[in-house]
């Protein structure tokens, strides 16, 4: 009898879980470190969804796409762009195939974890200005004290003038910042007793912004009147106008790349934007397929998707019908959502990434690796599954044996984040599978989830956008 052979069986057999550099060449992996410059360059531009909106707007006019609003009739291989109130970023490029047989779709959120500035959030407490926040996303408060953050957003005056805020981002601008209690004064048992931090609460998130005075002793509160005095002589801003604004605090922070070898980007917003560029880059670099390809940027995941621009609304409903109308002359929702049951979707979000500092919470067997490709994610949610979207294992197949098509791809299929009883999290995957779609988690694993800033690996990145690409090409 022939004597096996174990190691080519294993091969053939076992699941493999590669690493990305050790798959590729030394010309594919310069394209992974080249399509990081153009990553970070997002990043550091784009701060808030407004921005990431206004940034694709102009990189997708360049690329062909034309207003929605703009067009009589769409055929074969025509490319428009829709807009929802600043927000929202529709792209679509009509196939060759009537709209019945289902669209190509991928979708993700450009909003990040971030501070937000309270309704009247302006006050003066012992000779200093502040600005009084509220957290918008989950984060860890401890994070944000004594770094250096910036401010960025748009006011509405009360003459129906906007004005438009970015302050921190360059080197001549001020910064500004939240304190931390010294450690010498940060023990809650006092001198001599075990350390015991205490908590940082979210109403201690304030944001130092002053601490000049004007010189009149008749008011009371000196420098405050002095950072209104500012802010109306440098941009016609009242106390009022700052109860009609958007303003975000955001790190001052540039993305950057991490490690000597240059192989990973540290930058804020990578959850969700890392997924965000993956897909912009790849619907503006595809070619025409037989489906009709779709992009959405939509926002308000981080907080359940709720609202007029979140993943919920009925603003991508109101974008199809409209390509349906002008390709199709076919206008009914009944259609629509017939569209949708034949339809395919990637739900384009990040995942946790084994941390080797905290193996504990993860379930090693399935959980995700820095540096081992997309991950491809069965499904979400927390606890029992609860609150989440499943992809059908057809699909998963289906995706496989595309992927498998193309020797540069990695990839790797988790399923959740963390242990069972430990981690778990959300999508707006359930929102497109509400819609009859068929639909799975795809994304990048990261470091420092939710922090001020997160750690992604050029390699990850770079995997995702070519698994978009083929996803859409398909």
């Amino acid at each position: 009898m022939a004597k096996k052979d174990y190691k080519k069986i294993e091969e053939q057999l076992k699941l493999e879980r590669r690493n990305a550099w050790n798959v590729w060449d030394e010309k594919v992996k310069k394209e992974a470190f080249s399509f990081a410059e153009g990553y970070k360059k997002f990043l550091s531009q784009v701060k808030t969804e407004r921005e990431a909106v206004v940034y694709g707007i102009k990189a997708a006019k360049a690329a062909g796409f034309r207003d929605i609003k703009e067009m009589k009739s769409l055929k074969t291989g025509d490319k428009v762009y829709a807009v929802n109130r600043g927000r929202n970023l529709f792209l679509a490029r009509i196939g060759k195939k009537p709209l019945a047989g289902g669209l190509r779709m991928l979708m993700s959120h450009v909003d990040a974890p971030h501070l937000d500035l309270k309704i009247t959030p302006l006050y003066e407490d012992e000779n200093v200005a502040f600005l009084k926040t509220h957290y918008y996303g989950g984060i860890k408060k401890y994070q944000w004290p004594t770094i250096a953050l910036a401010l960025h957003g748009v006011v509405h005056l009360e003459n129906g003038k906007d004005v438009e805020i970015v302050i921190g981002e360059k080197e001549s601008d001020p910064v500004f910042m939240i304190t931390d209690l010294l450690p010498h004064l940060d023990r809650a048992g006092g001198p001599g007793t075990a350390p015991k931090n205490r908590e940082v609460r979210g109403e201690d998130l304030n944001l130092v912004i002053g601490s000049l005075p004007v010189k009149d002793e008749k008011i009371k509160e000196k420098v405050k009147l002095a950072i209104l005095e500012h802010l109306y002589s440098e941009y016609g801003i009242i106390e009022e106008d700052l109860t009609s604004a958007e303003l975000q605090v955001v790190p001052a922070e540039k993305a950057r790349d991490l490690g000597f070898d240059r192989s990973m980007v540290s930058g804020f917003g990578q959850d969700d934007r890392s997924c965000s560029y993956g897909i912009f880059q790849s619907m503006l670099d595809s070619g025409p397929a037989g489906q009709t390809q779709i992009m959405v940027w939509t926002e308000r995941e981080e907080i359940g998707s709720e609202g007029n621009t979140g993943a919920r609304s009925y603003a991508f409903e109101s974008f199809v019908l409209e390509i349906s109308r002008l390709a199709e002359k076919k206008t009914s929702m009944e259609e629509i959502y017939n569209i949708f049951s034949e339809s395919q979707a990637v739900s384009a979000d990040v995942t946790a990434a084994v941390d080797p500092d905290y193996k504990d919470v993860f379930d090693l067997r399935n959980a995700q690796r820095l540096g081992s490709g997309v991950v491809i994610e069965k499904y979400t949610g927390a606890g029992g599954k609860y609150s989440t979207s499943e992809a059908s294992a057809k699909f998963i197949q289906e995706l496989r044996a595309i992927f498998r098509k193309n020797k540069n791809i990695v990839y790797q299929i988790g399923g959740g984040i963390g242990k069972v009883d430990t981690g778990g999290g959300g999508t707006i995957a359930k929102f497109l599978a509400n819609r009859n779609m068929e639909v799975v988690d795809m994304g990048i694993p990261l470091f420092n989830m939710h922090a001020p800033l997160e750690i992604s690996s050029k390699g990850d990145l770079y995997c995702s956008y070519l698994a978009y690409k083929a996803f859409l090409e398909a």
